[in-house]
């Protein structure tokens, strides 16, 4: 005989709702109840990683994008934002704490004066370099978690599901 797994919060609430309201279907916290969980605690490990470079995971996301656009590692205020999903507001704040921490720097754009160009320090290039690395280091270590058919096949899925969720004309989506 199978034994049974003990309830996970998820389940519980789950359990809950069924009693308190059998006339809802409740199905869907099963997974969007536990992906919420899983991506606190994601962001928690991640976390871990980018305070031991003293870095926030906002700051972390601005480095990153300057170093992936390549030499001479440098983006407009404007790009920069859009590379990381948050408001100019927001990457302002970002910038003057990494630049007060010597790892950027801000300049003149020489194609318009009005704007600002953002660059890597070569301190906040070698930061960057070396706390990327340890944190596909612990990506690799939270997906390690699953067997690599599990990773593959939840990766097909997430993929599907974003996709369907940023373009509702594709193929499934509504």
């Amino acid at each position: 005989m199978e034994e049974k797994q003990p309830l996970d919060r998820v389940a519980r609430i789950q359990a809950d709702w069924h009693r308190e309201r059998p006339d809802l279907d409740v199905g869907p916290q099963g997974v969007i109840g536990r992906l919420h969980r899983l991506a606190d605690r994601l962001t928690e490990e991640l976390c871990l990683v980018y305070r031991r470079y003293g870095l926030s995971e906002g700051e972390f996301d601005v480095l990153c994008a300057l170093r992936r656009a390549g030499e001479p590692y440098e983006r407009a205020p404007g790009e920069l934002a859009a590379h990381t999903m948050v408001t100019t507001g927001a990457m302002t704040k970002r910038i003057d704490r990494l630049e007060r921490a010597g790892l950027v720097t801000r300049r003149r754009s020489r194609d318009d004066q009005r704007g600002r160009i953002v660059a890597l320090t070569e301190p906040g290039r070698r930061l960057i370099d070396e706390a990327f690395t340890d944190h596909m280091r612990n990506e690799r270590r939270l997906l390690d978690l699953l067997a690599s058919t599990e990773a593959e096949t939840l990766e097909t899925l997430l993929t599907t599901w974003l996709s369907r969720m940023e373009d509702p004309s594709s193929p499934g989506g509504e």
